[in-house]
């Protein structure tokens, strides 16, 4: 697809609040229903195990659409596409309000969590297209909801089971999606397709979707024999890649080197730092034994760190540069995390407050120099395709990260002291992200 870049910052702004109302969408509601998973189990007469599937069927169904997403872009127009993937998942989302089993809400929740997985490239993509060179001072627009719906998502759903039930999990999401409809309509740029009409890679469809999938369910759930399969779809498919000549995911991107270490640097990441996030309310509900609400505000800190960083993110890249300011969020972030390899101390609440927040500033700096660095090193018809393949490698080294904390976690004896040895893992696996980092550039592209 070809955009235009608008004529104004202002402009700017309008099309990322509309592409942020989407993100919020897809990030917020892939967690809040966690903390909606006892009532859902109880009012609908199912047990727990089944019920998990409404989280993980979501997750699912993401995986399978995010590399498909490119093509589509590609195939139909941003516009198009990210605004029937909005409608998709707010279709979905009024769906599961209405679930009368939980079989049925599993398969509404995997309905939006097609159009979940297709939202958040293709609004990368339009945004990365439209923003041009001035994406480094602007990226912080559509990067700040990954990091902020995760800390609201439990808060929110909390307050919502806890005074009207869980079906309001899904009904209150639902004016956002309507507004988030029309206002795209509106202001989102009228970009037609770029011409492109490579046909599907079928063979690739069949093989890197479920690959991710599998790998993905395999390495969440403990399922080995899933994750094996996963890694062998996937294996496959980087053969069948290597000789098509128009994959589903093009692995010619990674030839290019800033996107390769942009992308090193994003699945080193993914698998330490945003991984170990989900240590965090787990730690406090497990532990402390408080509410998902309250959880949600003791990790309130961290997001405020991220949204401070990230909103000056641009200004912070061209005064110090790419590198400089990667590796000091990373340094950070690692610092941040100190104070939680030693839970089984009992470190004092000020301290991890403060943790927390230093640790919420260093991620935020790690967004900006790596989205700019993926997206300004391609031509921008070549973008949609890259916004599909740095997702996916997100998502494989999330799920890496996150299957590796998960079985340390597990594998401790139960208490404060499990959790602390855990973040020391996500520690020693943070240090391996300054690798790619040292390869970033000193100043910022022209």
């Amino acid at each position: 697809m070809t955009t235009q870049a608008p004529a104004t910052d202002a402009a700017l702004r309008r099309l990322g609040g509309v592409l942020i109302m989407g993100a919020v969408l897809s990030v917020l509601d892939a967690t809040i229903v966690s903390v909606g998973i006892g009532a859902i189990a109880r009012d609908l007469d199912s047990s727990l195990p089944t019920v998990q599937w409404v989280a993980s069927g979501y997750l699912l169904a993401a995986s399978l659409t995010i590399p498909l997403s490119g093509w589509l872009a590609d195939r139909f127009g941003g516009r198009r596409v990210w605004i029937a993937a909005v409608g998709l998942f707010t279709i979905g989302t009024l769906l599961c309000g209405f679930a009368w089993s939980a079989p049925a809400l599993i398969v509404f929740r995997m309905l939006h969590g097609f159009g979940g997985g297709v939202m958040q490239p293709v609004g990368q993509a339009i945004f990365a297209q439209a923003a041009g060179p001035r994406l480094g001072r602007m990226i912080g627009i559509v990067t700040l909801p990954a990091t902020v719906a995760p800390v609201l998502g439990p808060m929110l759903g909390g307050a919502l089971v806890q005074d009207l039930g869980w079906r309001w999990l899904f009904f209150g999401t639902v004016p956002l999606g309507v507004t988030t409809l029309v206002l795209a309509r509106r202001l989102l740029p009228r970009a037609e397709p770029n011409g492109v009409r490579d046909p599907l890679d079928v063979r690739g469809l069949l093989l890197l979707p479920p690959g991710l999938g599998a790998l993905g369910y395999g390495l969440g759930e403990g399922a080995v024999s899933f994750a094996w399969a996963g890694a062998a779809l996937l294996i496959g498919y980087g053969f069948h890649a290597y000789r098509a000549k128009a994959p589903l995911l093009e692995l010619k991107l990674f030839s290019h080197k800033a996107f390769a270490v942009a992308s090193a640097s994003t699945f080193l990441l993914g698998a330490s730092l945003y991984s170990s996030m989900l240590l965090l309310p787990l730690y406090y509900e497990q532990v402390e034994h408080t509410s998902a609400l309250t959880a949600g505000l003791l990790l309130a800190p961290q997001a405020l760190g991220s949204a401070l960083v990230l909103a000056a993110g641009g200004r912070l890249l061209e005064r110090f540069g790419p590198r400089t300011v990667m590796l000091t969020g990373i340094g950070l972030s690692l610092m941040g995390t100190l104070a939680f390899t030693q839970l089984g101390a009992g470190p004092s609440p000020a301290l991890l407050t403060v943790s927390l927040f230093v640790r919420g500033v260093g991620l935020g700096a790690t967004t900006t120099p790596g989205m700019t660095m993926l997206y300004t090193s391609l031509d921008r018809s070549r973008i949609p395709r890259a916004a599909s393949a740095i997702n996916v490698i997100n998502r494989i080294g999330g799920s890496l990260g996150t299957a590796l904390l998960v079985s340390v976690l597990h594998s401790c004896p139960p208490g404060a002291a499990a959790f602390g040895t855990t973040f020391g893992w996500a520690l020693g696996l943070s240090v391996l992200s300054l690798v790619p980092a040292v390869l970033f550039p000193k100043g910022v592209r022209a």
